[in-house]
């Protein structure tokens, strides 16, 4: 899996613009836009009301199981994800090599709403994660290698690891 592009405040802010767009057009109750290894980038919404560290770590894995079956069943890809519940669903839907969209909203709220302007804005967040990559395509996170109990690392400008050399 290739690293995560190195995202400044500008693309954190224009990623929040996007999901909240999205919430708006679809009255889901919230959105996140979370790496393939389950980590969350960032997040609009009733963010208070869920667990969004394991919604985000839960909804990769299923996704990536999901992966798996499409495989066995000789697809190339299924794109996305969807699970109904009485009150509350979930959409989760692929964005480019990087990450993923979670949409979670009130069970009787249409999918095919919150599908079709979560399309709608793939492109937007994808362009947002190439412009970040352009910014600088050498330096990537691979966030499955952090070290929670030590971030120093990751907040370390190159400066100054180059000069400690």
């Amino acid at each position: 899996m290739s690293s995560l592009p190195q995202l400044i405040e500008e693309d954190i802010q224009r990623l929040q613009a996007i999901l909240r767009d999205l919430n708006d057009k679809c009255e889901a109750d919230t959105a996140l836009i979370i790496d393939k290894g389950g980590f969350l980038i960032t997040q609009h919404g009733k963010v208070k009301e869920f667990d969004l560290t394991t919604i985000s770590a839960l909804a990769s894995g299923a996704y990536l199981a999901n992966q798996t079956i499409a495989n066995l069943v000789h697809e190339e890809n299924f794109e996305s994800v969807y699970q109904q519940g009485e009150k509350t669903s979930m959409f989760v839907l692929n964005i480019d090599e990087h990450c993923l969209l979670v949409m979670i909203f009130p069970a009787d709220i249409s999918v095919g709403a919150v599908k079709y302007f979560s399309l709608a804005c793939r492109g937007g967040i994808a362009d947002q994660m190439l412009l970040a990559k352009e910014r600088n395509p050498k330096c990537g996170l691979d966030l499955s290698l952090l070290n929670l109990a030590d971030t120093s690392k990751v907040f370390k400008s190159d400066l100054h690891s180059s000069s400690s050399n």
